[in-house]
């Protein structure tokens, strides 16, 4: 008897190690549902690299390495603010307002666009843009820290009641790193129909 006591001593050790030993591989696992400790800042995340565009198309490999070097662009944010760019900077021109045209152009296009200003004199102000109808990336480079994007724009423009269709296509660029986050155009062009 004394070896069935033995023997049903070492089952039962046996059965409680194993339950210590999963209790204690499932006890201190964190879930990711716990709060922060206390006096600690959360992490922000990393955010995720976003699917690469179809391999046709040509601005997909200048798209992800400016992605993977400036992780915090994002393309659909990058078209809202080529959008509104294109509005300002078409406003502005209309209007011969220079100086909102400044920090927006680089300086071989505010040469141009001031040398269409003064050549059109007071003949008064061009067609006004009513509405951006496409906005899509069609070229986009990273050359050392330096990020090119083209945008072609599809735009609704009016003057004395008629409407036109307007393609343009246009070239933003900005040092990553920098301070200021904003782009600035640096080429145009009229987009053959």
């Amino acid at each position: 008897m004394p070896d069935s006591q033995t023997l049903v001593l070492i089952i039962a050790a046996t059965v409680a190690a194993v339950l210590l030993f999963r209790l204690y591989t499932v006890l201190g696992r964190r879930t990711g549902h716990e709060p922060p400790p206390p006096g600690t800042r959360p992490v922000p995340a990393v955010p995720d690299l976003r699917p690469v565009p179809a391999p046709g198309d040509p601005s997909a490999r200048g798209l992800m390495d400016i992605q993977l070097a400036d992780r915090s662009f994002d393309k659909a944010h990058f078209l809202k603010g080529a959008r509104a760019a294109y509005e300002l900077i078409q406003k502005a021109f209309a209007n011969g307002d220079r100086i909102a045209l400044r920090p927006l152009l680089s300086d071989d296009v505010l040469a141009a666009f001031e040398a269409e200003i003064a050549a059109r004199g007071g003949a008064g102000a061009p067609s006004s843009l009513s509405a951006i109808t496409d906005a899509r990336i069609t070229a986009a480079e990273l050359h050392g820290d330096h990020a090119e994007i083209t945008v072609a724009f599809r735009a609704q423009f009016a003057k004395d009641g008629a409407q036109s269709d307007v393609g343009d296509v246009w070239t933003f660029s900005r040092r990553l790193g920098a301070a200021d986050p904003n782009w600035v155009l640096v080429a145009t062009s009229g987009e053959s129909a």
